[in-house]
């Protein structure tokens, strides 16, 4: 077994949490900006509730190829499983615009059913590259994982920053909204592109990524070899199969955390019965008017960032799991307060609300999936991050079903 020298294992940090953080937010970038422009979806469609629609054609496709790559995690070449992911979000990114110039932003049920592939083939692109890229993260330095987490929250800032910006342009010109819809994707789709490039020649290059991936197959990890061999390192296949008998199976695995994985799934069926149908469609009329929805997703997004770096002030986070558990259950009452937030309350109430449902969500996820990797070899914290993300797309799926329950006794 050819491994990094040991004082590289910190070579190289900055550099990898900066690529971390940007592919991190390439996870997430095109499906968040299919769920920022729902103000234009909403004109082009306005019968068929595409920011329910949508995540909720997402879902089943992400869940469905989660739980395949998860349960034979060990057997997938990772470089492949996370280019795969990437290259298929620049492609489908791609043809959203092609979907659009097509038509001539036209609507119509076709459109509608071309849109829902593509948002089928998000689902698929997310579970390659949320589950590789959490599993190859969760037995290197845990400020990796922490970056592509935060990453992923910043795609939502970031695409709702620019689809105000891109709104705010072309808000007096003819057409504008279809006009800053497109750039707005045009933008996505480039950047899609870059994650691509950064994966592929750049993030199997740095010396900490090599150091800890070497590591991994020293304890007898078989995903990422391609990833070494692309930075040049070669791997043996001596005690491989020994060292693959000591490695905890994952029914183990996930019993020894099924504390950790009912958190993510109740973190997320939570937050996602919420945001962004609830959000877009449920909220009445304000003054803000059209931005109304957007402003409320921006905020959303924005403090999901910022609660994605509290952990790092460890003082602060949370580690304890009864109390994770406990803080995690005790978001239910959030149901309740937007209900009346939305039925009594004025726009501030509902700003805060949002405010304080993306700065939980975010805290809690990154305490979750940081602590519950620590202890584990190399391969047992891979196949752990998989089955966390499975619970956590799983999560997601149950609150975008749940979602639908906000429009019992509105006619639909």
């Amino acid at each position: 077994m050819a491994t990094a020298d040991p004082p590289t294992r910190l070579q190289g940090k900055y550099t990898a949490i900066a690529v971390c953080w940007l592919l991190g937010n390439g996870c997430l970038f095109a499906w968040n900006s299919m769920l920022t422009i729902v103000d234009y979806y909403g004109i082009l469609f306005p019968r068929y509730h595409p920011s329910r629609v949508l995540t909720l054609v997402y879902q089943p496709f992400a869940v469905g190829t989660i739980a395949t790559l998860a349960y034979n995690e060990e057997r997938i070449n990772t470089r492949f499983r996370n280019l795969f992911g990437y290259i298929l979000f620049f492609a489908a990114t791609l043809l959203v615009l092609v979907i659009d110039l097509a038509t001539s932003g036209r609507g119509g049920i076709g459109t509608f059913i071309g849109i829902c592939a593509v948002g089928g083939a998000f689902g698929i692109a997310d579970a390659h590259v949320q589950g590789g890229m959490v599993g190859d993260l969760s037995y290197m330095h845990p400020e990796l994982l922490q970056s592509f987490l935060a990453g992923g929250a910043a795609s939502g800032a970031l695409t709702s920053a620019l689809r105000l910006v891109t709104k705010a342009a072309f808000e007096n010109s003819k057409d504008g909204l279809r006009k800053g819809a497109l750039l707005f994707f045009a933008i996505t789709t480039f950047f899609e592109l870059l994650c691509v490039i950064l994966y592929a020649f750049v993030f199997p290059k740095v010396p900490i990524v090599k150091y800890y991936r070497s590591k991994a197959a020293s304890e007898g990890a078989k995903t990422v070899s391609a990833d070494l061999a692309a930075a040049g390192i070669q791997t043996s296949s001596e005690n491989e199969d020994v060292k693959k008998q000591e490695r905890k199976g994952k029914k183990q695995l996930l019993m020894e955390n099924i504390d950790y994985a009912i958190d993510l799934f109740l973190i997320y069926s939570l937050t996602l019965s919420i945001f962004p149908g609830f959000l877009s469609e449920d909220t009445g009329k304000h003054s803000l008017g059209a931005w109304y929805a957007l402003v409320l997703i921006a905020m959303y997004n924005v403090c999901d960032l910022i609660g994605r770096y509290i952990p790092l002030v460890k003082c602060i986070k949370m580690e304890s799991r009864k109390l994770l558990t406990t803080t995690i259950v005790g978001r239910i009452l959030l149901i309740p307060a937007f209900y009346f937030t939305a039925k009594y309350g004025d726009q501030g109430w509902m700003m805060l609300l949002t405010s304080f449902l993306g700065l939980s969500n975010g805290y809690l996820t990154v305490c979750v999936l940081t602590s519950a990797p620590k202890g584990y070899k190399g391969p047992e914290q891979n196949a752990l991050g998989n089955i966390l993300v499975s619970f956590l797309l799983a999560g997601i799926f149950a609150g975008v079903t749940l979602d639908w329950l906000w429009l019992i006794g509105k006619g639909w």
